[in-house]
């Protein structure tokens, strides 16, 4: 199989990676079965980087037999939770000896810049990495989430419920089986082990699908997973499309559950397909439109870069994005000076050269649909803060972007962007910030500043979202569940709650003395 092999030699990084570009399974690469390739673009320059296998219902199929044959030979119930605690923890050794490889490939796939020193709001004191975001959050809370659900894998248990004296009766939490799991272009690592974890310490095997923008994070993750040893066929990854092989993972009838993370449209086809097979559950992950509420007495200087954070993190890719920024009139005008003044400090450019924030969006595709957007809401009348035009002439930058004067009816303040643009919108009061906050078909995230404590919980409780910040924004913790309300998805990732997603609940009753 071929290699794709990448040397950097930048002023923030210099290395290499060599990565197999084929499709895994049973612990061996292999071609597509119609010996067809994918071309990956570098988003910085638009050129092409390299060529990954493109995989068919066909590898898909080959790879849940694989996945069957583990489950029912070395994993599943026959790997007692100890193993696969050991094996997740020396994944994450292999992830924390690769730290800056990863980094590096994060940053090329999907173009992680640097942290905002211009925002003052920087998270390298998690990892003492200093020049990528992937280095700040990507990557070390991706090793740290492993190591969570490592923690987990031998301590799922049941309940023994009382009944009768003559009957014995108790629950086992059992793995589910062979699961598919398909994964956005966004956060290329982080996704792949939200998935791979819980799901491996539960017991079960994988059949992922990467995105086809973003494929070069998982591939180097099946170089490690083979390392530290996992049995073959525990977990396979199929390069490809997903009307291809992310439509067969949905819809296989040996596929036992799905967990899809992506747009609500695919969302809906995902949940369609795999009703119509063999009726797996699934969990979704799916778009937001995130409010944040912004009361007179917060402390501005904080809830700026909390919301330049929120906001423009991963260049405003990020489902959780708080997009929606809702401020008290009485400091309406003198925000959205700081914040646009904040904004246009940004630098945006190639996410390896010194000093930059921002890198591009991840295809030509995002970028065009983010540009519709900025004109659309040019045209409705909204007026342009900051930024609204493309920089540059190669790759796919766009500098972070406010509206202001923008009514609530407009495409710019109801639909997903998946961007760096965000509306301002004043309120009076309380009321005035929570109903138009709600008044959206999503509820995957929503945040309240505010130094009064108790006004900042009632307004947190009365949003309808998965997750509310308070004081805070696009902050996530391995420990808490992930996920959304309404149109925003089903099911929750993250802490204690996602081992529900990959566990079957088995009632055992045994009978001490009842006489037929």
């Amino acid at each position: 199989m071929a290699q794709f092999t990448f040397k950097w030699d930048t002023a923030v990084y210099k290395g290499e990676t060599s990565i197999n570009t084929g499709i895994f399974i049973d612990d061996e690469w292999s071609p597509g079965s119609d010996n067809t390739t994918i071309d990956i673009i570098n988003p910085s320059s638009g050129k092409v980087l390299t060529a990954i296998a493109e995989g068919t219902p066909n590898d898909v199929d080959r790879a849940v037999q694989a996945a069957q044959k583990a489950f029912d030979t070395v994993w599943g119930l026959n790997a007692p939770g100890s193993l696969r605690r050991d094996l997740l923890t020396k994944l994450a050794d292999l992830m924390q000896r690769d730290f800056d490889e990863l980094c590096a490939i994060e940053a090329l796939d999907n173009v992680k810049p640097h942290c905002y020193p211009a925002l003052s709001f920087c998270l390298t004191s998690i990892s003492g990495k200093t020049y990528w975001w992937a280095g700040a959050v990507d990557v070390p809370f991706s090793i740290q989430t492993l190591r969570y659900y490592a923690g987990w894998a031998d301590k799922l248990q049941g309940k023994v419920i009382e009944t009768s004296e003559a009957k014995l009766g108790y629950t086992r939490h059992e793995p589910i089986g062979v699961v598919g799991q398909i994964i956005p272009w966004n956060f290329p690592l982080i996704m792949l082990i939200w998935k791979w974890a819980p799901a491996l310490a539960t017991g079960n095997t994988i059949v992922m699908k990467p995105s086809e923008l973003t494929p070069l994070s998982a591939l180097k993750m099946c170089h490690l997973v083979k390392e530290a040893g996992f049995p073959p066929g525990v977990v396979n990854v199929v390069t490809g499309y997903g009307t291809t092989v992310g439509h067969a993972i949905s819809s296989h009838m040996d596929i036992r559950k799905v967990a899809f993370t992506g747009s609500t449209l695919v969302g809906r086809k995902i949940m369609e397909a795999a009703a119509k097979s063999n009726l797996k559950p699934v969990t979704l992950e799916l778009g937001g439109k995130s409010p944040l509420i912004i009361f007179d007495d917060a402390d501005l200087d904080e809830a700026l870069k909390w919301v330049a954070h929120g906001l423009f993190w991963n260049a405003g890719q990020t489902c959780s994005a708080t997009t929606r920024i809702f401020v008290q009139e009485t400091i309406h005008d003198k925000f959205i000076d700081l914040l646009a003044k904040a904004a246009s400090s940004v630098k945006v450019g190639d996410p390896f050269a010194e000093g930059i924030n921002q890198g591009p969006l991840v295809s030509q595709t995002q970028y065009e649909r983010v540009m519709g957007y900025i004109e659309s809401g040019k045209s409705e009348g909204a007026k342009v803060a900051v930024g609204g035009e493309r920089q540059g002439t190669e790759g796919y930058y766009i500098p972070p972007t406010l509206f202001t004067n923008v009514s609530s009816d407009m495409k710019i303040a109801k639909e997903e962007i998946f961007g760096p643009v965000g509306v301002i919108i004043p309120f009076k009061d309380e009321e005035d910030a929570i109903k138009p906050a709600n008044d959206t078909i999503y509820g995957l995230a929503a945040g309240v500043f505010s130094t009064n404590i108790n006004r900042a919980l009632n307004t947190a409780h009365k949003l309808k979202a998965g997750t509310a910040w308070v004081n805070c924004s696009n902050t996530v913790d391995a420990q808490l569940p992930f996920g959304g309300f309404k149109q925003s998805g089903i099911g929750r990732e993250q802490g204690e709650y996602a081992l529900a997603n990959y566990t079957v609940v088995k009632a055992v009753h045994v009978n001490l003395g009842i006489q037929m």
